[in-house]
């Protein structure tokens, strides 16, 4: 058993950028340990994640605001506090704020993360319109 204290006294919060739209900044909660790596993020308005994949998926747990996630070939589904979403192992899909309000999540994601190209503004801001 590994208990983690809720602020690790080393733990910084980083600001993300080369596969994020935006400013996001991250918590570690849990560093990657056995596979698994957990995050408190925070989307500013309009920030959001370029399109990526886990290699054993993705948990994610909304804790404040309003945002969007969606895989490919998908519409996109709107996020609110308490909602939870699982991504399933390889699924292609991004995540981030809606452009008028932030986002928090705890992402607890399993295995090594595969990232790929930014989300397509059009695409983006067509899920606003939902």
């Amino acid at each position: 058993m590994k208990l983690i204290h809720g602020r690790p006294e080393k733990g910084a919060t980083e600001q993300r950028g080369a596969t994020f739209d935006g400013t996001v900044w991250a918590d570690p909660v849990l560093p990657t340990t056995d596979g698994v790596t957990i995050n408190s993020v925070f989307f500013t308005p309009g920030a959001r994640t370029h399109w990526h994949r886990h290699e054993r998926g993705q948990i994610l747990q909304v804790t404040t605001g309003s945002g969007w996630v969606c895989s490919e070939g998908e519409a996109p589904q709107r996020l609110q506090p308490g909602d939870v979403v699982w991504v399933p192992p390889g699924e292609r899909h991004w995540h981030g704020a809606s452009t008028g309000c932030a986002l928090a999540h705890v992402a607890i994601s399993l295995g090594t993360t595969e990232w790929e190209e930014p989300v397509d503004e059009d695409e983006y801001l067509g899920a606003q319109r939902q």
